[in-house]
């Protein structure tokens, strides 16, 4: 353990009142390691070296601090996500069903978008924004390599969004920028950035991002706000200024598997459960659920694919992938597919908008990595572990003499992407910026 002294300077002090007599036993916490898990893509088993499940996650499992896990060929392939098991939480809070419309506010890297998007199934619309494009882009590849199918990654503030899509979304989460406390023993180099101001000032910020959000949610539904961090005034402060300002508003009591049970509002420290720092909070709002719609601009307003291409991707998804949805938007030079439902894009910088299917190379479709990814492959190569390694470096893979045209390259039955065989080689589609050494 780093010695009390080498926290920031009073910020044992104001947890005091927060902690009382178990402030001792939060301080003994950072003699421990920090705690590492890992999300699975649902139907898929846990690396062997998994530990116990995490309970208030679906297909969350501890992980061993030292695990190897994100440099595996399963990784890339979108089996899993490496995801601090208090940060499974919120999402776990807000459980959004098939067919609704989700928005993440604050999304990247994109571990709460993929699991909001694995409580979806596909269903629906997940719309997940981070204003810092860099950021976005990194978001943009998780919900490509998770193989999300029905979500549009933006790059956008939220002051904008909210005069775009008033009251359109079901529910939406606020995991807000925050001064990262609760990753203190994770991260010790992020105490240097903390002084006696950070609260204050994330929380002004805070609180703008959720008033933003309120507009944006639809009577009756559902706001998760977290953050990583402990203290009161970026906390329970943020949420009750917010309550004063909004009436329409009030929390929803919730409990999670292995968490204390709450009023609407939870502290997880790490000296109660096997997990980081965090903070979450349900809100409700009042009323009830009235239609929204964007009529004049179906499927995110995207111009509609010309009639050839469509139809040349379609033959090849009717050959290639179960249960193919028809290219219905152009987007990025591609041929998508994209909820009916995804509120209108022009104006918004997008990233990714629904599932990317192709694109035309003269009279030729050829398969993006997004649907490799997302959907059942018809015709497929197995791969032993060494050649995944070699196809995700770039490497043209040997095969059988006689396969011709596409195949989706797996390994343990997950899609690592596309190849296209020709006299005896798998001719490597593998994006080249995603390519390891």
């Amino acid at each position: 353990m780093m010695e009390n002294t080498a926290f920031p300077s009073g910020w044992i002090e104001q947890l005091r009142p927060l902690l009382g007599d178990a402030l001792p036993d939060f301080l003994h916490s950072y003699e421990e390691a920090p705690v590492r898990g890992v999300r699975m893509r649902p139907g898929v088993p846990p690396p062997p070296e998994a530990g116990e499940r995490i309970p208030w996650a679906e297909n969350g499992f501890y992980l061993p601090l030292d695990s190897q896990a994100g440099s595996a060929v399963l990784h890339e392939a979108g089996a899993y996500y490496l995801q601090e098991p208090s940060a499974m939480a919120p999402a776990s809070l807000l459980r959004p069903l098939p067919g609704e419309r989700v928005l993440d506010l604050c999304a990247a890297p994109g571990g709460k978008s993929t699991q909001l998007a694995a409580f979806m199934a596909g269903g629906g619309v997940l719309v997940c924004n981070e204003p810092v494009m860099s950021r976005a882009q990194v978001l943009s590849r998780n919900l490509e390599r998770m193989g999300v199918a029905n979500a549009a990654a933006v790059c956008a503030l939220p002051e904008d969004l909210c005069k775009r899509w008033p009251e359109y979304f079901d529910k939406v989460l606020v995991d807000a920028p925050c001064s990262g406390e609760g990753m203190f023993r994770r991260h010790p180099e992020t105490r240097l950035e903390w002084n006696a101001a950070s609260p204050a000032g994330c929380a002004q910020r805070q609180s703008q991002i959720l008033r933003c959000a309120a507009q944006m949610l639809r009577p009756g539904g559902l706001l998760a706000y977290s953050t990583c961090t402990f203290n009161a005034v970026e906390n329970e402060q943020v949420v009750e200024g917010f309550l004063r300002e909004h009436p329409e508003f009030s929390l929803a009591p919730f409990h999670l598997p292995g968490l204390p049970e709450s009023g609407g509002m939870l502290h997880i420290w790490p000296h109660q459960v096997r997990g980081e720092g965090h903070f979450a909070a349900l809100l409700k709002k009042a009323g009830e659920r009235e239609e929204r719609s964007f009529k004049a601009a179906p499927a995110g307003g995207l111009p509609r694919p010309g009639k050839a291409e469509a139809a040349a991707a379609l033959d090849f998804l009717r050959d290639h992938v179960e249960k193919a949805e028809a290219p219905n938007a152009a987007f990025a030079g591609k041929l998508v597919f994209v909820p009916e439902e995804m509120p209108p894009l022009q104006g918004v910088k997008t990233l990714r908008a629904g599932l990317a299917l192709g694109e035309m190379k003269g009279r030729v479709f050829v398969p993006d990595h997004a649907l490799a990814l997302a959907c059942r492959a018809l015709r497929t190569v197995a791969l032993e572990e060494a050649e995944g390694r070699a196809y995700q470096a770039g490497q043209v893979i040997p095969v059988e003499e006689g396969l011709r045209g596409f195949y989706a390259l797996t390994f343990q039955g997950m899609n690592l992407g596309w190849g296209k065989a020709s006299q005896g080689q798998m001719k490597n589609h593998y994006p080249k910026g995603l390519r390891r050494p």
